[in-house]
C-alpha cells in the first residue's frame, strides 16, 4: 500500500469515528470522491473544502444537502440550478431556498417545499427592503398569492397570514387554519372574518387574547 492509499485509509477511518475535518486534508483526500463522499455525509459543510470537480458532482452534492440543505451555498452553479438537488435541500431547511437559482426561487413546487419546512424564514420574507438584515428571499406578488403556498404557510406559521396576499386573508379556510395555530392572527383577516362566528371562536379557543 502507497502513501496516497495509507492517507485515504486512514481518512476514512477518521471520518466514520467522527475525528475528521476536511479543510485540514491534503488537496489529493479533498479531490477523492469516496474520502468527500463520506465526509459530507458526516459533515454537510466539508463540502466547501472539497475540490471544485466534486462541488458539480451530483451525487456528492445531493448527499451533503440530504444531511444539511444549506450546503446548498457551496455547491457549483449549475447544480444550485438543478431541481432535484435543490428540491432535496429545501426539504432538509427551507431557508436554503436562498442558496437556489432565481429560476427556482420562482418554482411553486420549491418554494411550496421550502414553506412547508420553514414557513417563518421563507414565506414572511416580503419586503425587498429587508434584504441584508439576514432576509435573503424575496417572494413574487404571484408565489404569495397562491393558495397552497399561503396554506402550507399558515399551518406552520399563523403569522404568515400577515403577509398573504390581501385575496387570501379573506379566505376562509385559509384564516381558519391560521387562527388555530395562532389566534393572535384574527387582527389580520378580512373585516368579514373577523365578524364570522366560527372563525372567532377558532382564534379565541386558541387564546382568550385574540379579541
Amino acid at each position: 500500500m502507497d502513501k496516497k492509499e495509507a492517507l485515504k485509509k486512514i481518512a476514512l477511518i477518521q471520518i466514520k469515528v467522527g475525528d475528521f475535518f476536511l479543510g485540514n486534508a491534503d488537496y489529493e483526500l479533498k479531490a477523492d470522491k469516496e474520502v468527500v463522499l463520506a465526509a459530507v455525509k458526516k459533515n454537510a459543510n466539508d463540502l466547501q473544502y472539497a475540490d471544485k470537480e466534486l462541488k458539480a458532482d451530483k451525487e456528492v452534492v445531493l448527499a451533503a444537502v440530504k444531511y444539511s440543505g444549506n450546503a446548498l451555498q457551496f455547491a457549483n452553479k449549475k447544480l444550485k440550478a438543478d431541481k432535484e438537488v435543490v428540491l432535496e435541500a429545501v426539504k432538509q431547511e427551507g431557508a436554503a431556498l436562498a442558496y437556489a437559482d432565481k429560476k427556482l426561487i420562482g418554482d411553486k413546487e420549491v418554494v411550496l417545499e421550502a414553506v412547508k419546512q420553514n414557513a417563518r424564514t421563507v414565506f414572511n420574507q416580503y419586503d425587498k427592503k429587508l434584504r441584508g438584515r439576514g432576509f435573503r428571499v424575496v417572494l413574487s406578488k404571484k408565489l404569495r398569492a397562491n393558495k397552497k403556498i399561503a396554506l402550507a404557510a399558515v399551518k406552520q406559521e399563523g403569522r404568515a397570514l400577515k403577509h398573504a396576499d390581501k385575496k387570501l386573508r379573506a379566505n376562509k379556510k385559509i384564516v381558519l387554519t391560521a387562527v388555530k395555530q395562532d389566534g393572535l392572527v384574527l387582527e389580520y383577516a378580512d373585516k368579514k372574518l373577523k365578524a364570522d362566528k366560527e372563525v372567532v371562536l377558532a382564534a379565541v379557543k386558541q387564546t382568550a387574547y385574540a379579541l
